[in-house]
């Protein structure tokens, strides 16, 4: 597969040579989707927006019968062609898969100190064996495949863990300012992720210090959020709410996002947006248990943010 070159991160520790998503266009029909995370008993992607507050997907890398291998967990450094297969509860390589997002399979690498993510889709062939490009450092890396097998009644998210050889530099977390910048672009993040509790990020795209307002469907949608829980990396997928040619959503500058996070804790979240024919990322860094991304003053009143009370509906 080839080279993601045309893929640019607001956090570039550990992204060299990304491999190119722009070959993922073509994402399923997804209006108003919540969190996508141990999706058990999720029945076709009209689901999703009842994930936000379920378990985080990715923990175990086994579930329902359903197996992740990787030929190898051991790999070195550099542009590398990753091959696995998904397992049924027959022992057998599943070749048959119902596609979410309009992709048989997304796959999601990380490093475990959360650089390096990458969001990539492999081709299958007739014995289900996949293939991907991966741009590696040294370190200890988290793959996630996120799949649903036809003949189950739900997605599923399995992770496995591997390990790239070679001096590793571990990159501390990035701090949680609200804002990250990728080339030209800045992203901001308005709202909070609360644990247990429904609420809306919204994500605002400008370049130059303008707004864009022309952002092209990546997927079939305007942006795509995964948020990875600090200290395990539990995996949650949230989609926007709307959709391109739904006649109610724009093409930016605001991407709405609904969420729940399943605890208290520290999360990365990564935003992929398209815009002039290039998929870029933007990382954040969020803490939960405020309403806002970034520090309110001490001595602001309540009362001046009316807009930041969250209504906690049950979005799972």
């Amino acid at each position: 597969m080839s080279v993601h070159t045309g893929h640019d991160h607001a956090d570039h520790a550990g992204r060299a040579g990304h491999v190119d998503h722009t070959s993922h266009t073509g994402h399923g029909t997804h209006g108003g989707h919540g969190t996508h995370g141990g999706h058990e008993g999720h029945a076709g992607h009209g689901g999703h927006a009842g994930h936000g507050g379920a378990r985080p997907g990715g923990l175990s890398v086994s579930e329902h019968g359903y197996t992740l291998e990787l030929d190898s967990t051991i790999l070195t450094a550099g542009v590398q062609t990753v091959t696995f297969r998904v397992t049924g509860p027959d022992g057998r390589a599943v070749t048959a898969f119902t596609p979410e997002h309009e992709k048989e399979l997304h796959f999601i690498a990380v490093r475990r100190d959360t650089a390096g993510f990458q969001h990539v889709h492999p081709v299958r062939d007739g014995e289900g064996t996949w293939s991907v490009g991966l741009a590696l450092e040294p370190g200890d890396w988290r793959f996630f495949a996120d799949i649903h097998p036809a003949g189950h009644d739900g997605t599923l998210t399995l992770g496995i863990d591997v390990a790239v050889a070679g001096p590793y530099d571990p990159r501390p977390l990035p701090e949680a300012t609200g804002t990250a910048r990728v080339g030209a672009y800045t992203v901001t993040l308005d709202g909070g992720l609360l644990p247990g509790e429904a609420s809306e990020l919204t994500l605002t795209v400008s370049r130059d210090g303008r707004p864009v307002t022309d952002l092209q469907p990546y997927l079939a949608a305007y942006g795509h959020l995964v948020a990875l829980r600090v200290g395990d990396l539990g995996y949650l997928h949230v989609h926007p709410a709307g959709e391109p040619g739904d006649g109610t959503t724009a093409p930016g500058p605001g991407i709405v996002f609904t969420a729940a996070a399943p605890s208290a804790g520290t999360y990365r979240l990564y935003l992929d947006f398209q815009h002039e024919d290039t998929v870029r990322t933007a990382g954040f860094t969020v803490r939960t248990g405020t309403a806002a991304a970034t520090p309110r003053p001490a001595a602001e009143p309540p009362a001046a943010h009316p807009g930041h009370r969250r209504s906690g509906h049950a979005h799972h």
